[in-house]
């Protein structure tokens, strides 16, 4: 190796080192470190609630958004998470615009993957078996889901669209974009809906 190259492999080697070295223990930059020194003084908290929602019609939207921000807001969380649940298997919850064409270019585009009118197996209420300890047996069954809907469309929605959102809260609110809004989409309505609200996080 030639006498030349020696001592700047060598001050590589130790800049590399440091540097390194640096990353794995050494003190953060001022911005991060005072990060640090606040998630260290927080208290973890959690807090739970439920939204009651009464949907109008099958495909209605919803922006849920301001009774969300409520709840954040009364949880005292500074940071954190808020979570945002359908508590149905016909009610969804997605991040979108609410603007009105769009709700009905919604409307359409499901309607369209998932036409309410297909023979779908669930369709067919007299073959659906019954829980086995449901009250009242078998008979007691039948008379229960004559009075379920054919609404198989609506499951297909939903599973496409999701039941759940998840949304970071920082310095108390919460981080969405400008143009996003928290919907509850009813496919199956009207109904009346329950949402589950967690929030976990510091205060």
């Amino acid at each position: 190796m030639s006498a030349l190259l020696l001592p700047l492999i060598v001050a590589l080697q130790l800049t590399s080192s440091s540097a390194f070295s640096g990353a794995c223990v050494g003190a953060p930059g001022p911005a991060l470190r005072g990060r640090s020194s606040l998630q260290m003084s927080m208290e973890f908290m959690t807090h739970y609630e439920e939204i009651q929602l009464d949907t109008d019609h099958a495909m209605s939207v919803f922006d849920i958004t301001p009774q969300i921000e409520a709840i954040v807001e009364k949880s005292g969380c500074k940071e954190g998470t808020v979570t945002v649940l359908s508590k149905h298997s016909t009610l969804s919850i997605s991040i979108n615009e609410m603007e009105g064409r769009l709700v009905d270019d919604i409307r359409q585009y499901f309607l369209n993957l998932a036409p309410p009118n297909m023979p779908y197996l669930h369709n067919d209420l007299d073959y659906r078996v019954g829980p086995p300890d449901w009250p009242g047996g078998d008979e007691a069954w039948r008379e229960f889901r004559r009075t379920q809907p054919v609404n198989t469309h609506s499951h297909l929605i939903a599973m496409m669209l999701g039941t759940s959102e998840s949304v970071p809260i920082s310095e108390g609110v919460m981080k969405k974009g400008k143009y996003q809004s928290i919907l509850a989409i009813d496919i199956d309505g009207p109904k009346g809906r329950g949402i589950a609200v967690q929030i976990t996080g510091g205060k």
